[in-house]
Formats: C-alpha cells, structure tokens, sequence
C-alpha cells in the first residue's frame, strides 16, 4: 500500500508544475498572470515569481514525501500531511483554477488524519 500512496503523491505533486510554469513563462501551454485569489489580487510580476516558487516548492516536497513513503519512512504521513496542507492553501490562493486540487488535498488531509488518528478505517502500513 505504501508504493500506491508514493505514486499518488508523486502524480500530485507533478501536478503542481504548471504553477510553476506559467508565472516564470516556461511553456505557453499554462498562461502568465499576476493576480491571485480570482483576480482580486494584482501581485505583479514579482509576487507571481514567488508563488510560481511556492508551487515549485511544493513539486519537490511531494517527491521527498513519496520517496519516502516508499522506503518507509515513519515520518512520511507526516511530511504528506504537510505537503498537502500547504498544497491546499496555494490552491486556494490560485481558486478557481485550482479547484480540483482543493479536492484532492481535502481527501488527501482526510484519508491521512483517519488513518493515524488510529480508528483502523484504513491501513497503509
């Protein structure tokens, strides 16, 4: 079950690049855009480089965590747990584009609470 939860959390956390992507003008597929929270929010040129990071930030933390999900790390729910609370809160910022993401790091945040909560609802060993 650990090799499962590594390959999600790697897929997820690839899927953060194009937050990367479009702030630092990398590829014309993902659009450059200065403002967060649906518009509200002009942040400029410099302030979307830095959330362009953050979502680069969060790529690479995702791929430590599944790493070490994989070779079974103890601490790996943990690390999840906060690569996926910190992918909910740039997900937010970036709302609506990132709605699927708020989903996925809901249910991400939920399966990993229940299951070290110790209810024994799921098991990942």
């Amino acid at each position: 079950m650990r090799i499962v939860a590594a390959i999600i959390l790697l897929v997820h956390g690839i899927s953060h690049l194009p937050g990367f992507e479009g702030p630092w003008k990398l590829s014309a597929r993902f659009p450059y855009k200065t403002t967060i929270l649906a518009g509200r929010l002009d942040v400029g040129d410099v302030g979307a480089k830095v959330v362009g990071v953050l979502w680069l930030l969060l790529v690479i933390d995702f791929a430590i965590v599944a790493w070490a999900a994989y070779v079974g790390a103890a601490w790996w729910p943990l690390g999840a747990l906060v690569a996926a609370s910190g992918s909910l809160l740039l997900c937010l910022v970036d709302w609506p584009e990132t709605s699927v993401g708020v989903v996925i790091d809901v249910a991400l945040i939920v399966i990993i609470v229940i299951w070290k909560s110790g209810l024994g609802l799921i098991r990942l060993g």
